[in-house]
């Protein structure tokens, strides 16, 4: 028996010493179960989806100054040897996020609310303090080995209303971090930030600036009789008389004092002008041609269904068709009348007490619970089913197998044999995938579905941030009159000038309006 345990501790310490590396970053043993080349593999990989599913700015030169930021603080991060990629979403939403392997990305929104190149610097230096603390990887869902659907899910965001951060529970990437590894971050980046030659306290700076729209949506909840959602988890966590926060951030700032860093606001305000602000009402999305999507303009979704499948819009769903009719995907629409979770609402209102397969899941800033309703007696095949949440939108997605898949003519066959060959005859990585189940075609479609900003009015036109000088005349309340940003005009000039809630531009300042 004493053998037997020895054994088993000895495996057991294998197992952990197999699992342990060393992080970079903190120079402290990790037990992780991914290598940095899978990590590196892990972000190309979501990258790409990133980059399929999500808009990018189209602007060259806001985007190479970005990049040219980028790659200075990672340059004198604890992982300079990364290969980093800095890309500007275009989305104006208030956010910004990193994947595993050195991949960055920041909102035109949060660009718009910054006020100096430092500030900037600042945001994507705590991102690469997250990738070099290898955040994502010590994460319970990366150990694990989640797919990359799963990871994407909480990367990307859905709110598309300007100046709405209400809507923005569900969106940050850094959500499942956790404070521990949001406050090292954030002494990550201040050593970045000043290893740089940049202000180590844009760090806190930037910080003011998210809790202050944080201060906005609670205002917003409070008037429209809404729940107050907070903004990014981690900056809920971060007031700015936080001790722990300041103590994280302390080091670096002595070391401002024996030499100030720089700001860069002249700079950053001749890139920044021009830029795009709120819904980009002509955007560059990606490519579709090569995917069967379907697109609803008024609820603001998108869905890609297998290919070759038939969509109809019906009365009260929409319904996906396989070519020989096998198969079938439904979508319904209901109301959140109540807060409940996906999976309440599932026992609850579809009368469904147990799913197999039973799955939370985040996508595109979207809540939901999936699972395998079971058979009952007459059924072959379980159904699968998903509920999203869209702001007090429900989407309910079935998929359905009404039997075996047709078997293919004789013509049918011989161009399958044909294109199979011309397949291997392809370089590996060009060759495509196996052939999929129904069920794996149903869950691959359920985890397209996204919000999609659509044109409603062909008249509307895309707003732009342009800066004018201050006088002594100058006050937001009288330049929320020449500026049509809705019923809070006057608090957006104030948040994106960094004077939320209260006073005024001395003369001579740089003011940021929009037309």
């Amino acid at each position: 028996m004493k053998r037997l345990l020895a054994l088993a501790l000895i495996s057991i310490g294998l197992m952990v010493l197999g699992g342990c590396a060393v992080n970079p970053a903190t120079g402290t043993p990790d037990l992780v179960f991914m290598s940095e080349t899978k990590e590196i593999e892990l972000g190309k990989e979501l990258h790409k989806k990133i980059i399929e599913s999500t808009p990018i700015y189209q602007d060259e030169k806001l985007q190479a100054y970005v990049n040219e930021v980028g790659q200075k603080v990672a340059k004198n991060s604890h992982r300079p040897d990364l290969e980093y990629t800095f890309t500007i979403i275009d989305s104006p939403d208030i956010n910004a996020f990193a994947l595993p392997g050195g991949f960055i990305y920041i909102n035109r929104g949060l660009l718009g609310y910054l006020q100096s190149e430092a500030q900037m610097a600042a945001v994507l230096a705590h991102e690469v303090g997250h990738v070099t603390g290898r955040h994502s990887v010590r994460q319970d869902a990366a150990r694990k080995g989640s797919s990359v659907v799963t990871v994407l899910s909480v990367l990307t965001t859905g709110s598309t209303v300007i100046g709405d951060v209400t809507d923005l529970w569900g969106t940050a990437a850094v959500m499942g971090y956790g404070r521990e590894m949001e406050l090292e971050a954030d002494g990550f980046g201040a050593e970045y930030l000043y290893n740089s030659g940049y202000n180590p306290k844009a760090m806190i700076e930037v910080i003011g600036v998210l809790k202050d729209q944080e201060r906005f949506s609670r205002r917003l909840a409070r008037e429209s009789g809404k729940k107050t959602a907070t903004y990014h988890g981690v900056f809920s966590t971060h007031p700015r008389n936080d001790q722990r926060l300041q103590e994280v951030v302390g080091k670096a700032v002595k070391l401002s004092e024996q030499q100030a860093g720089t700001d860069n606001k002249d700079t950053y305000r001749k890139h920044i002008e021009g830029m795009l602000y709120g819904i980009n009402y002509q955007p560059k999305t990606a490519k579709t041609a090569d995917r069967n999507t379907y697109a609803h303009s008024k609820l603001g979704f998108a869905v890609d269904f297998p290919e070759g499948w038939e969509v109809e819009n019906q009365r009260n769903r929409i319904v996906a068709m396989a070519p020989d009719k096998h198969a079938e995907m439904t979508i319904e629409v209901d109301l959140l009348r109540q807060p409940v979770a996906p999976d309440d609402y599932i026992r609850d209102k579809l009368k469904i007490p147990m799913l197999r397969q039973s799955e939370a899941f985040k996508q595109f800033g979207l809540v939901g619970h999936k699972g395998l309703i079971p058979t009952i007696e007459g059924e072959e095949y379980p159904t699968r089913l998903a509920v999203l949440y869209q702001n007090r939108r429900i989407y309910v997605l079935k998929g359905k197998i009404h039997g075996p898949a047709t078997e293919p003519t004789e013509a049918e066959k011989e161009a399958k044999e044909a294109e199979k060959a011309s397949e291997q005859a392809k370089p590996p990585e060009e060759a495509k995938a196996e052939v999929k189940t129904d069920d794996e075609l149903f869950v691959d479609t359920i985890h397209t579905f996204r919000p999609q900003r659509t044109i409603r009015r062909k008249a509307t036109k895309s707003k732009s941030i342009h800066f004018v000088k201050a006088n002594d005349r100058t006050s937001f309340a009288a330049l929320a009159k020449h500026v049509q940003l809705g019923k809070y005009t006057e608090e957006q000039l104030r948040l994106l000038n960094g004077f939320y809630p209260r006073g005024e531009p001395e003369p001579g300042d740089w003011i940021k309006i929009v037309r």
